[in-house]
């Protein structure tokens, strides 16, 4: 194993400070929401981007390091872990309002980072074990649906207006909201329904994978209710609720006014230049590479630890946690962005 995997430990400092905040009371509850949206963001705003890409042999070897697929599956036993111990520690009749809303923070933070995050990365792994875990993760989030949109929607029509998850310019994020959440909800069960039609099963059938996604998240919060209870089942779809809003945030800022232009043979590939960047270090590890987006989606089978930067593509001023802040004062977002908008269309115009 090689040293520079053992980097992606990072984002189990996220989820050692959620199980704090399960099993402690008083303000240091909020230390989760702090060391996301304080802590991360100062650091990235001091420290530099880092823009550098691994040699050929460099990406040889972490290939063939399996820790980095390991980080991966580890998070998805201790997702559930913490499930339960959230689940358990609201039982707790001396919690004020105040922490108990600080509980549900931390685990709508661990919905977004590792039930969300970790499984868009492992439902794009070919093994179908690996694609099973995704599932796993993304029930925790009750966004099943996501593992059909996200693969066979969204990378085909990125930055496209037949793309419910890429932002148009001049569109306030809670409108997107409404937009991201809704249609790529409709546009999961027209790709399910479609793929029943095509292998000749009717659409209402259990074979259908949105039915039994649906089934299988009625299921858990059926079951966070008769063992839990009720304040259980409210705090824990509150949480799954802020998860999918902190995913819909990232949705956001990835694709933000920028747009494939469309031929007579249909719309161009999607290249870097179609989603924005961010190599900020401390995000980068935060997220596995997520961040690294502009090469996802130039090469979607690329695993997170061998992702490239790409200069051709447009950059964040800053990394995500700082760029999810922004986008919810449209205001300033707007101000900030519209001008890297037209400066990075001046930039490749002048190149061309």
């Amino acid at each position: 194993m090689h040293i520079r995997s053992l980097k992606f430990a990072a984002p189990l400092s996220m989820y050692f400070l959620s199980f704090y905040a399960f099993l402690h009371t008083g303000w240091t509850i909020a230390l989760p929401l702090i060391y996301t949206f304080m802590f991360i963001p100062l650091f990235e705003l001091v420290f530099p981007a880092a823009s550098g890409n691994l040699s050929e042999a460099e990406e040889q070897v972490a290939k063939n390091d399996r820790l980095y697929d390991l980080w991966l599956y580890i998070m998805v036993p201790l997702q559930y872990v913490a499930l339960y111990f959230f689940l358990v520690t609201l039982k707790d009749p001396a919690l004020s309002g105040l922490e108990l809303t600080g509980r549900i923070i931390a685990m709508g933070l661990l919905c977004g980072t590792f039930g969300i995050n970790v499984g868009h990365e492992l439902g794009h792994r070919k093994n179908l074990y690996e694609r099973n875990l995704a599932k796993l993760l993304l029930l925790t989030s009750l966004y099943m649906h996501f593992y059909i949109e996200h693969n066979k929607g969204h990378h085909k029509n990125v930055s496209t207006h037949e793309d419910p998850s890429s932002a148009r310019k001049g569109e306030p994020v809670y409108f997107f909201y409404c937009r991201s959440v809704l249609m790529g909800f409709l546009s999961a069960w027209k790709i399910a329904a479609d793929e029943q039609r095509k292998n000749g099963k009717p659409v209402w059938h259990i074979s259908n994978q949105m039915i039994q996604f649906q089934c299988l998240q009625l299921l858990l919060v059926m079951g966070i209710l008769i063992f839990f209870g009720s304040l259980a089942m409210l705090c824990f779809l509150a949480a799954a609720a802020l998860g999918i809003l902190l995913l819909e945030t990232v949705n956001y800022i990835e694709h933000y006014g920028l747009e494939r232009k469309k031929t007579e043979k249909g719309y161009e590939r999607a290249m870097p230049e179609h989603s924005w960047n961010s190599s900020h270090i401390l995000g980068r590890l935060m997220l596995f590479e997520l961040s690294r987006h502009s090469d996802h989606h130039y090469l979607a089978s690329r695993k997170y630890q061998v992702l490239r930067h790409h200069d051709s593509a447009p950059q964040m001023p800053t990394g995500y946690p700082g760029m999810l802040l922004l986008s919810l004062i449209p205001p300033i977002w707007f101000g900030i962005m519209h001008k890297r908008i037209e400066a990075y269309h001046q930039r490749m115009a002048a190149s061309n």
